[in-house]
């Protein structure tokens, strides 16, 4: 259903017709004030159309217009807003999407990258003591003991009392 306002603006036009005029005009006040109303807007009408005539644009105004509308309808904010107004930057979907992607491209990386390698005999970084003795007159009182554990591939030197490491320890 129209507003009074819409009908009005249809009845200055000249737009309404048959029963939608003749409700319209039963529903007016004063007839003869609307009518003279009416009449005073068609001749502002009349006289802003004669003295004030759109100019034609020429060929690079009408293109620089197709290129403003074109870039105002671009930009012009999309149908999906989040309830602040903003625009939504991860949608559901989008977010789906990612993470099932990031999951593939980590479980290759797992799969190709960090392959267990299988494990030799010997470490390059393992060191045998060659030698663990204590010179008496260096360090009367130390005491050296070793650990070594085969199935964690582990030696430990413990050394107590010691002032220095002798020479002749050494590793290879």
């Amino acid at each position: 259903m129209k507003t009074f306002e819409e009908k009005w603006t249809a009845w200055i036009d000249g737009e309404l017709t048959g029963h939608d005029l003749a409700e319209f005009e039963a529903s007016l006040p004063d007839l003869a004030a609307a009518e003279a109303e009416k009449r005073e807007a068609q001749t502002l009408g009349a006289f802003l159309k004669e003295h004030l005539p759109c100019r034609a644009m020429g060929n690079e105004e009408f293109f620089s217009h197709q290129l403003r509308e074109k870039i105002a309808s671009d930009t012009a904010v999309p149908t999906s807003q989040s309830a602040d107004g903003g625009r939504v930057w991860w949608p559901i979907g989008r977010l789906v999407w990612v993470g099932a992607t990031a999951l593939a491209l980590f479980s290759a990386v797992t799969f190709f990258v960090v392959r267990e390698k299988p494990a030799t005999d010997q470490s390059q970084y393992l060191s045998q003591i060659l030698n663990a003795r204590v010179d008496p007159v260096v360090s009367p009182n130390a005491t050296i003991t070793m650990f070594e554990s085969k199935e964690d591939k582990v030696t430990v030197l413990w050394t107590e009392g010691l002032r220095s490491l002798p020479s002749e320890y050494a590793s290879k």
